[in-house]
């Protein structure tokens, strides 16, 4: 069984408060996704993060096939971090933390995803060709989306 990781880091230039309220909203999930992956919240988004949450989502990453996704809030510290993991969806397995850090001239944003595909070794085969570089893909238009909503973080700060 191989477990993947992907880390990702982010600065803005916005209060660590700001940063939690955006996050903490589980309907701004949509706007930071790219439009391509058909992105819909089924249930669960009609309040801030707690922990227990369920959310159900529809998303259509590859080839126009529809995928159910079921997450689960796990773990909740306001203006800190939490923990979202994947109940149900095309992961076999997915625990992806969120971390906030105030810092100069405003918030470090982490993420550290941990991940296994499924269809054992035909997913490993295909990681590196299609899994991967979606995820990163999707990580650089978040980016890309912050950046556009908040401002870029000045490199002098």
């Amino acid at each position: 069984m191989k477990i993947y990781t992907l880390h990702a880091t982010q600065k803005l230039p916005i209060s660590k408060q700001e940063a939690w309220q955006f996050l903490s909203d589980p309907k701004n999930l949509k706007v930071i996704t790219p439009d391509y992956m058909g992105f819909h919240i089924q249930s669960g988004a009609d309040r801030n993060m707690y922990p227990g949450q369920i959310i159900e989502y529809i998303v259509t990453p590859i080839l126009n096939i529809k995928n159910r996704w079921v997450t689960e809030i796990t773990h909740v510290k306001e203006n800190d971090y939490f923990v979202d993991e994947q109940r149900f969806g095309p992961y076999s397995l997915w625990h992806h933390k969120h971390f906030l850090q105030e810092i100069e001239g405003g918030v470090l944003m982490e993420d550290l995803i941990h991940y296994k595909v499924p269809m054992g070794f035909l997913g490993q085969w295909m990681h590196p060709f299609l899994v991967r570089p979606k995820l990163e893909e999707i990580f650089e238009y978040r980016q890309k989306k912050l950046i556009e909503l908040f401002g870029e973080y000045p490199e002098t700060a």
